[in-house]
């Protein structure tokens, strides 16, 4: 999407994918400054170290936030703690690694979590209603204020369900220890805020909900997903438990807390009318959860400080043997087998059965998705389903010709090579998807099949033509 041209992305982005729109923008300006194809080239080595940078860079920001965020509402050490629990998460280190959003939201919805807690803290005793401005507070918190707000309708550009996050900073923002005389005036400008964050996202959020189709594959609940999110909640919970010393109006429970629980929570309470519970698009919950977590250490840790050089050292051992029991799931996240496919392996696959020639077909046709990245892999072969490319056709993957020419087209081909999905996965029931079906089980013989991640690749020929 990316190496689209601009006319090409915006015609895409009328018929899918709009709630992606600005992130696909973001990359392609990433794209035309450093160059690069999507495998090679550029100034940094290649379009994937491109493409994968920006996520990188935005879970590191993140922790630096989420570390000061600790600092301000738990102390400085517990600051540290949080910033060092943060990065260690597996779901952090996941999409750390991918060409995706997810990163730079949960980026952004740190930071603006910061800049709203540095707005609360500089609200002053008292108002002067003669100096109040826009947002309804002083000079001095009044820059806070904006950055809060810009920052945030970032994140929710980037992803509509960051807004989510305006849920739990209410909470934050009703339970602040703001000084009586200002706190109308601090809620009034919350609330201005968020009804700009609100209005900014608005044109977007109502345009994209005519292609909500798109969330169809969403289960619910994922159950592996939901188990995550309540170990995590119930262990942030514990945490917040134990006692802190708070600096300043924003304590951490009331900040935290919000955080971790309301964003998943709202987004399961809004699957009740359509399946959308997927963890990534609250990504930024595990916020609150490294700051509940970063605080409990500080003070489980505390008393070892100055102490005696054994109980140091079983503390020091202690975490040794966390980030041991860590090292599965990190080593494991950095292999292709941790994600659902593996276009790298699905290409090199095919490159290996197929012969000049042969046709290909795709099943599903997004799965047509796999050969996007290298499609020069791909031209001496034919598309027998093809009608327009993805591009010209301002879609992701394509269209496709009816079902009785791909039926024509597969009978005028002796061998062809199918890309599908990997065994007992369900089976699309449009007429095309059964076209390909019926003709591959009446006309063909499978000839030799392998399986990669997240992928099947199969040889069928016509009888006695198997072997070339």
């Amino acid at each position: 999407m990316a190496h689209r041209s601009l006319p090409e992305l915006w015609g895409t982005l009328q018929n899918v994918d709009a709630v992606h729109g600005f992130y696909y923008l973001f990359m392609h300006a990433v794209f035309d400054v450093f160059g690069g194809d999507v495998l090679g080239g550029g100034v940094l080595g290649g379009g994937v170290v491109i493409l994968r940078l920006p996520s990188v860079l935005a879970m590191t920001a993140a922790a630096a936030g989420v570390a000061l965020l600790g600092a301000r509402v738990a102390g400085e050490r517990a600051g540290v703690a949080a910033g060092l629990v943060f990065p260690l998460l597996p779901l952090v280190q996941e999409y750390a690694q991918e060409g995706r959003s997810y990163a730079l939201v949960c980026a952004l919805v740190t930071w603006s979590t910061y800049f709203l807690v540095r707005a609360l803290a500089a609200s002053p005793a008292t108002v002067d209603a003669r100096r109040l401005g826009l947002f309804g507070v002083p000079g001095a918190a009044r820059r806070w204020w904006t950055a809060y707000m810009v920052v945030t309708l970032a994140a929710c550009l980037l992803h509509e369900f960051a807004v989510l996050v305006l849920a739990a900073h209410g909470v934050t923002v009703v339970l602040a220890g703001v000084p009586g005389a200002v706190r109308g005036a601090v809620r009034r400008t919350w609330l201005v805020a968020a009804g700009m964050v609100a209005a900014g996202l608005a044109p977007l959020a109502l345009f994209s909900t005519g292609q909500s189709a798109q969330l169809s594959w969403v289960l619910w609940p994922d159950p592996v997903q939901l188990m995550t999110f309540g170990v995590l909640a119930a262990v942030g919970v514990v945490c917040a438990r134990v006692p802190v010393r708070t600096r300043g109006p924003v304590r951490l429970r009331p900040l935290a807390l919000p955080l971790l629980i309301v964003p998943p929570a709202a987004l399961m309470l809004l699957s009740q009318l359509q399946p959308m519970f997927v963890d990534r698009y609250v990504l930024y919950y595990l916020v609150g959860f490294a700051l509940l977590m970063g605080a409990a250490l500080d003070r489980a840790f505390r008393p070892l400080v100055g102490d005696g050089r054994a109980r140091r050292r079983r503390a020091v051992w202690a975490l040794v043997a966390v980030l041991v029991a860590l090292l599965p799931a990190a080593a494991y996240l950095r292999t292709p087998e941790s994600r659902k496919d593996d276009a790298t392996a699905v290409v090199q696959a095919v490159r290996a059965v197929a012969e000049p020639g042969d046709g290909l077909l795709f099943m599903p046709a997004r799965r047509r998705v796999w050969t996007l990245s290298e499609p020069e892999r791909f031209r001496d072969l034919t598309d027998l389903a093809l009608s327009r490319s993805p591009d010209s056709s301002h879609s992701l993957y394509g269209t496709e010709v009816p079902a009785d020419r791909i039926r024509a087209r597969m009978l005028g081909t002796e061998r062809i090579v199918v890309l599908s999905d990997p065994r007992g996965q369900p089976e699309d029931r449009t007429s095309r998807e059964i076209a390909k079906r019926t003709t591959l089980r009446d006309a063909f013989i499978p000839c030799r099949a392998q399986d990669v991640t997240g992928a099947r690749i199969t040889v069928y020929a016509r009888p006695g033509h198997c072997d070339g």
